[in-house]
């Protein structure tokens, strides 16, 4: 439906009806626009081209009605995202979401996903712990830090997206629905530019507003944000690292946790507190120094940004298969895909369109040398009736 395809696009791509118009050559008003999103008018075949060349997609896409259902689980709260920014944000992850069930299903994946989504009940902090446990396990991760975080919430179908967003936006979460309310997909939005600790909580923060119930009188951002610290660091690992109770610990040794658990400094030292393995008032006095230090917005040993490999991967696979066409696979990535095929796919595709007859005649006659061929070579004869060899 043009109406839903219209809206949907125009905002991902950050464009006001009058942008629009401008981008199409005044072809219509933006109040003719504006229609065609309310569904009281629809665009003639040159308008819809237009369309469709200035949003950076097929004509028949604008066409076609969305096949899911995105529902958006939680902006963080306090969140001062303007209207028309969170509008664009949510039209863009909606958008990224629409394409990535669809790659699913041309790689095979047509399941429902598996994901507890707001199922993990938490009527208080420590419940938290279970519920990063009880995922730790449901994945099979075992007890050890997670190397990738990005990796294994793709494995698992919970696509990572990064969105170039003001740093008013911390992070959005979001479930892909289809038309029998099943959970196809699902993604956690973080905000691209951000240090690679802070990034890996985030997305864990994001997760755990995907996956937790959490009672009206527990803290909704502290137990997301809790989740996501004791999915990255285990409370019996971290404990058996640093052991239970400190009155004192030096900067390299939290430098190494940094490293090891991947997470910022300042989430580690949150993560003790949380844990009581250092007080509330050592906590603070660390805030303080890193302050002082300037360590606030930049840290010592920065770790790399993880980054989203499954959409690339699976549309390089899908586009290797011929599952999906040059234009399409580019149009997946917004980037320009330079992809030689093997030469016996090229030979194929050459063949396919001689006419009928010509393809008989020249398929009777390889069939010819290869039985010339086999007549000449007895080798294989000795390969396939010679006497079985134990060893």
């Amino acid at each position: 439906m043009i109406s839903q395809r219209l809206r949907q696009l125009r905002l991902a791509r950050g464009l006001s009806l009058e942008a629009l118009a401008a981008a199409i050559g005044g072809a219509v008003t933006k109040q003719a626009l504006s229609k065609y999103e309310q569904g009281t008018a629809r665009p003639s075949p040159v308008v819809l081209n237009r369309l469709a060349e200035a949003l950076g997609v097929k004509a028949a896409y604008l066409l076609s009605e969305p096949d899911i259902e995105v529902q958006f689980i939680a902006y963080r709260k306090g969140s001062a995202l303007a209207k028309g920014e969170q509008a664009r944000v949510e039209a863009l992850v909606a958008e990224s979401l629409g394409m990535r069930v669809r790659l699913q299903e041309l790689l095979g994946h047509t399941e429902e996903v598996s994901l507890p989504v707001q199922s993990l009940e938490v009527h208080k902090g420590d419940d938290v712990e279970d519920a990063a446990d009880k995922l730790r396990s449901e994945w099979q991760l075992g007890r050890d830090p997670i190397g990738n975080l990005t990796d294994v919430l793709e494995h698992h179908f919970v696509h990572v997206l990064e969105i170039k967003a003001g740093e008013k936006f911390d992070g959005i979460s979001a479930v892909a629905y289809d038309s029998e309310h099943r959970a196809r997909a699902a993604a956690v939005v973080s905000r691209k530019g951000v240090p690679g600790g802070r990034r890996r909580l985030s997305l864990g923060h994001e997760l755990g507003h995907l996956l937790l119930d959490i009672s009206e009188d527990v803290d909704q951002e502290r137990a997301a944000f809790r989740f996501g610290a004791a999915l990255l660091a285990p409370a019996d690992v971290l404990i058996r690292e640093v052991g239970r109770r400190r009155a004192f610990i030096q900067p390299e040794e939290l430098l190494l946790l940094k490293r090891r658990f991947g997470l910022s400094l300042q989430a580690l030292l949150f993560r003790l507190k949380d844990l009581s393995i250092i007080t509330d008032a050592y906590n603070r006095q660390w805030c303080i120094d890193i302050n002082r230090l300037g360590w606030r917005k930049e840290e010592p040993m920065e770790l790399p940004a993880e980054q989203p490999q499954w959409m690339r991967e699976g549309v390089l696979r899908a586009l290797a298969e011929g599952l999906v066409g040059k234009d399409e696979a580019e149009a997946m990535l917004a980037e320009r895909v330079d992809m030689e095929l093997p030469l016996p796919i090229i030979e194929r595709r050459a063949f396919m369109k001689l006419p009928l007859e010509e393809r008989r005649r020249l398929l009777a006659e390889q069939a010819e040398k290869l039985a010339e061929h086999y007549a000449q070579d007895t080798e294989w004869r000795d390969v396939e009736g010679g006497d079985l060899v134990e060893y």
